[in-house]
């Protein structure tokens, strides 16, 4: 057994006060968001996790990037048929989380989530290298498949029949919207003393508290 007791850091390099802090948490994730993007030790501010709670009740968690952001909250796009697309058509619900070491910072969201517009989904589908409107296409993520050579072969022959045309988005690929009602915003303190404040959608305003570390 690896002993990793020795495995930690002191945190110092901000604080999460209320005095400071946003009223509306669409607003504070903007801020700490703006910060991430422009931390040239963070490569990519929008790679969040997304968890999802699966038919026997076990949470699954996977990497996935944010695409856009606005007042109603969180967008990101993959396949509906994929695992987690087939768990967010079951609950309608998933939670995001953001990390962001270098800057001792973390955002768990929980969230209702719908599919967005399908002009959305176009726009944002032709807006990708052709190369990855391809994988698209030629991957059914989640399901087993024999080899590697089975996608290799399938996308030799949707890159020649669409070697001088559009590709169309795939039916079972788009975006889904996240509507948040619950943020919790984590700011590394010294001595494990973080500071944690969250918002809670009451009706229609957001409750703010802090929760002990």
């Amino acid at each position: 057994m690896e002993n990793l007791h020795d495995k930690r850091k002191v945190y110092d390099k901000s604080q999460l006060i209320e005095s400071e802090i946003k009223q509306n948490p669409i607003e504070q994730f903007r801020d700490w968001f703006l910060e991430a993007s422009e931390n040239s030790s963070i490569s990519e501010a929008n790679a969040m996790a997304l968890s999802t709670v699966e038919d026997d009740g076990c949470p699954r968690t996977r990497m996935v990037l944010l695409k856009a952001y606005t007042h109603e909250g969180f967008i990101f796009y993959t396949n509906y048929e994929s695992k987690k697309g087939r768990a967010i058509e079951k609950s309608h619900k998933a939670c995001l989380h953001f990390f962001w070491p270098s800057l001792e910072r973390q955002v768990i969201i929980k969230a209702d989530l719908e599919k967005v517009a399908e002009n959305l989904s176009d726009g944002y589908f032709h807006s990708r290298p052709k190369g990855s409107q391809l994988g698209a296409a030629v991957s059914p993520q989640s399901q087993v498949i024999p080899n590697r050579e089975f996608l290799e072969e399938k996308l030799k022959k949707l890159e020649k029949q669409y070697e001088n045309t559009e590709v169309p988005r795939p039916e079972n690929w788009g975006g889904y919207l996240a509507r948040p009602y619950e943020i919790e915003f984590w700011q590394g303190r010294p001595n494990r003393l973080h500071d944690r404040i969250i918002y809670e959608l009451e009706d229609l305003d957001w409750k703010i508290s802090r929760l002990a570390p």
